[in-house]
């Protein structure tokens, strides 16, 4: 979910005689073996100058030596306290059952986490709405100031929040400062929108007339996902906020980190006391959420299973949800393509956060009079990719989430091995030289040929780096084999011929369709996906709609007329 900076962004250091997707320097993010010389240079990041790293990392860490920040990976162990209710952080009420939390870099344990029982969620969801009934009475423009504030305290801490995200997630710090500059953006959009935010009014006969107000739902929950966590949670808060909702967000247990700071900066930027909420915990914790008669909304990011069972308790309540699911995203690459652009999307469609995105493009279709020379150059480029410590600057994947998620996605490898799959590159697993870094969760990114539309690696969501590649004939061919599919969260299409182009995205069953690019995610444009990849959006005007609702009032200008 990777997007350019704004130009007017103090931040934009991007190089965009590059590919403009966030390379550093003269190379692309995937870069053709980065030399130190081409590494990012400090003065391209004027954030850095005025980080608060030193005074952020005593209040939450404990740092177990004097490290420069480039070896920080294994030093790290989180105490404080992981709920936030009523502007603060907390324990939670009841619940109390610890699950560690790994940094996925090491395999270290750098925190354990209290799951939040029902009396924690009923405290959460009462806090939030006494907030609500602050928050909701707020003009648009008042609300937007706020928004403003926190995106530029965002701005303001990026490094040491990408910092916290790299730890906690195992990505590397060069995507973790991408994906919060995009969380403040996402604010700023949403601020933007919220004094904007309306009805309308009709003329009726007589001059009479009616008209509608938009207006906020009440408490919503968030229910996040391990690969975005911070910027996942921007997603979800920054509508429901701008709409004047209160939230209750749930993270991830295996990332339960950066959404805390997210609270405290809301708090800092001058919302109410309990607007946005954070509860710790898993399952359990989501069903107490879910089940809870004050909640109004639920947007959650993750499985397809876990979604519908989502959907079945919100619809005890009667309640709305945005569910953003799984996917199995084609990538169709036609013979007039600008290979160059095609390669580059290929990687970017399939190695971001080490494979770990939803709407990756995993089933490449390669127009088979290019497939030979398309191989041979994502095969020379993926295996060029710098693997290790995520806190190096050169470093452009990270570890996966966790070992029992490492072992699934070398499952699905093996397994593809088995069904007849040749593995061209990758696959393995991967020990860095660094001895800290030995129990980390790495492996090298994995190209599959000779793949079939029959294969599991094919038709199920692996979720880590494995791309598989697919020869086509012709144009309907593609576009039927990219279709059948249970997902349809995301599709693209390479190509000179801006006919067929339009024609393909038209075609596939997809939300976030894209030509001669992949992976970007503008705030402006809506996110969200067709059949099992869920409904709803996010980002863009269109999650205005998912956050709102609309009152209609009729006024009548003269008398009542009665049958009666």
């Amino acid at each position: 979910k990777l997007s350019p900076l704004s130009p007017a962004s103090p931040n934009n250091y991007l190089d965009q005689s590059c590919c403009g997707r966030g390379c550093p320097g003269d190379h692309c993010f995937f870069s053709r073996g980065v030399s130190p010389a081409h590494r990012i240079h400090p003065t391209a990041q004027p954030m850095l100058a005025r980080t608060r790293l030193s005074t952020f990392i005593p209040s939450l860490f404990v740092i177990r030596s004097r490290l420069a920040m480039s070896s920080a990976t294994g030093t790290v162990t989180i105490h404080q306290p992981l709920n936030y209710r009523a502007g603060a952080r907390v324990h939670p009420a009841d619940g109390g059952q610890a699950e560690e939390v790994y940094e996925p870099a090491t395999g270290r344990v750098i925190c354990k986490v209290l799951c939040s029982g029902e009396k924690e969620v009923d405290l959460a969801v009462q806090s939030a709405k006494a907030a609500f009934k602050i928050w909701s009475q707020m003009s648009g423009m008042e609300r937007s100031r706020v928004l403003l504030e926190a995106a530029r305290i965002i701005r303001e801490q990026r490094e040491e929040i990408a910092t916290m995200e790299t730890i906690n997630n195992g990505k590397s710090i060069f995507e973790a400062r991408v994906d919060i500059d995009i969380s403040w953006q996402c604010l700023e959009y949403y601020a933007g929108l919220a004094g904007s935010l309306a009805g309308e009014c009709i003329q009726l006969p007589g001059g009479s007339f009616g008209y509608t107000r938009r207006e906020p739902l009440g408490v919503c929950v968030g229910i996040g996902a391990w690969n975005y966590p911070f910027q996942i949670a921007c997603w979800k808060s920054a509508p429901a906020l701008a709409c004047g909702n209160a939230m209750v967000f749930k993270p991830s247990p295996f990332t339960p980190v950066s959404v805390v700071k997210l609270a405290e900066i809301f708090t800092e930027a001058g919302m109410p006391k309990g607007l946005f909420n954070v509860v710790q915990g898993g399952a359990a914790t989501g069903q107490f959420l879910c089940h809870h008669p004050d909640v109004a909304k639920i947007s959650f990011t993750g499985s397809v299973p876990t979604g519908m069972k989502i959907m079945e308790m919100a619809a005890k309540g009667i309640k709305p949800v945005t569910l953003e699911l799984g996917g199995k995203s084609p990538l169709i690459i036609f013979s007039d393509c600008a290979l160059e652009n095609a390669v580059n999307g290929a990687l970017m469609a399939n190695f971001l956060t080490q494979g770990e995105v939803c709407c990756n493009g995993t089933r490449v279709f390669v127009e088979r009079k290019i497939l030979d020379v398309f191989t041979k150059e994502v095969v020379k480029r993926t295996q060029k990719i710098k693997i290790g410590d995520p806190l190096l600057e050169d470093t452009r994947m990270g570890a996966l989430i966790n070992r029992p998620h490492l072992d699934r996605v070398q499952g699905f490898i093996k397994q593809a091995k088995e069904q007849g799959a040749e593995v061209l590159c990758g696959g393995d697993l991967y020990v860095p030289d660094d001895p800290k870094l030995k129990n980390g969760y790495y492996m090298r990114p994995c190209v599959l040929g000779n793949c079939t539309d029959d294969m599991t690696c094919v038709k199920e969501e692996i979720f880590g780096p494995v791309m598989s590649i697919l020869p086509f004939d012709t144009e309907e061919e593609a576009v039927e084999r990219a279709n059948a599919t249970k997902f349809g969260l995301a599709g693209g299409v390479f190509t000179r011929d801006i006919q067929k182009a339009h024609r393909v995205v038209a075609a596939l069953k997809a939300g976030m369709c894209f030509i001669n690019n992949y992976n970007l995610s503008p705030v402006e444009l809506p996110f969200g996906g067709y059949k099992a990849s869920g409904f709803g959006r996010e980002n863009g005007r269109a999650a205005i709609e998912y956050y709102s609702q609309l009152k209609t009032v009729c006024v009548e200008m003269g008398d009542v007329e009665s049958v009666f």
